[in-house]
């Protein structure tokens, strides 16, 4: 894998340079993914010169301590910490998902159990508001229906990040939590004390950063309007605010009435929209390129169960990477890292795997 590292160091030289040519952020979609590319850069870089010094360091401390033997108390430490430079950045000669440092449009929908699952499809979204104000990220509601008992029976949020670094991007770390969330407890409305099980399913889409990059001719679209209506069937306006969006050719359709304004309630469906037409194309690219870089943990399959929340045993468990825990009270709340770390190792483990074969 070292063998790139030579093109990689001429790249961030070269970004060095446009960077620094005030012509380029002329282009702000350019200059955002300029920086994001030169931020990316900058750890490989980084561990690279570390890596470099290291060995220099050991081959001195070696030769010097033919002379003078306080030199060789450096060595094993010298020796130690080349190993642990080589495997950071073998780490991050991973291949990159070229979506990580965008922001994120997520779903979060009512499943099995009724109630109870709107319930906890209100608690996941406070969950991941938690962990979005923890990283200092910020949350739009773009979208809300709520359901009896403070319920939602589905909301749809854009999660936006501050870095241009794209492993600190809201992609990057919440692309994993989309599939079937399942919690076991007694529900509010359990007068036996019976614990039940129910389920709550997440989207994640990586959210478009200009709207050319996806091509939607208005001849594709459908448009409808009407009145937003709220839990229990009651009108929320009286007047026909909310909009509905058809993607004839594929079918997607996409609501939104979260606005008093029927414009401010077009450009979020049409967010929405433009991030699913997003995740679709390159589903598709991904179908025909056999080469192409697959998570082995983050399939497309969304009826898949990934998690468990159990609330008897203050119990969390991650069922693709087997990780475990019993701070369940603690991950409600936002404490999502080590979670979400665990996804990234065997993600990461799984792609050294594949390069070395």
């Amino acid at each position: 894998m070292f063998e790139s590292i030579e093109g990689l160091l001429a790249e961030h030289a070269q970004l060095e340079l446009d960077l620094a040519d005030p012509s380029v952020h002329a282009d702000a979609g350019r200059a955002k993914k300029l920086h994001r590319r030169y931020a990316e850069l900058n750890a490989i870089v980084g561990t690279h010169e570390l890596l470099v010094a290291a060995r220099d360091d050991l081959a001195a401390a070696k030769e010097l301590a033919k002379d003078d033997p306080a030199f060789a108390e450096e060595v094993p430490a010298l020796e130690a910490s080349i190993p642990e430079l080589e495997e950071k950045l073998r780490r991050l000669l991973i291949p990159r998902d070229p979506d990580d440092g965008r922001d994120v449009i997520m779903e979060i929908k009512g499943g099995e159990g009724g109630a109870e699952s709107a319930l906890f499809a209100a608690d996941l979204l406070r969950m991941y508001t938690q962990y979005a104000d923890s990283r200092g990220w910020r949350v739009e509601i773009l979208d809300k229906t709520d359901s009896d008992l403070g319920g939602l029976k589905d909301v749809q949020v854009a999660i936006k990040g501050k870095s241009t670094d794209p492993a600190q991007g809201a992609w990057a770390s919440l692309k994993y939590e989309g599939g079937v969330h399942r919690v076991q407890r007694v529900p509010v409305t359990e007068t036996q004390g019976r614990i039940h099980t129910s389920t709550t399913g997440v989207l994640v889409f990586p959210e478009v950063d200009e709207p050319e990059e996806v091509e939607i001719s208005p001849n594709d679209l459908r448009i409808d309007v009407f009145r937003s209506g709220g839990p229990g069937g009651q009108s929320v306006n009286t007047t026909d605010s909310a909009v509905r969006i058809t993607h004839v050719p594929t079918g997607i359709v996409v609501s939104c009435q979260n606005e008093k304004s029927q414009i401010q309630n077009k450009e979020s469906a049409m967010r929405v929209l433009r991030a699913r037409l997003l995740a679709r194309q390159q589903e598709e690219r991904d179908a025909v390129d056999s080469a192409a870089r697959k998570s082995q943990i983050r399939g497309m399959d969304r009826s898949e169960r990934i998690r468990t929340y159990n609330f008897p045993e203050n119990r969390i468990a991650d069922h693709r990477t087997g990780y475990k825990a019993y701070n369940l009270d603690q991950v409600m709340n936002g404490a999502l890292d080590p979670i979400i770390e665990s996804c990234i190792q065997v993600d990461e483990e799984a792609q050294l795997k594949a390069l070395s074969e």
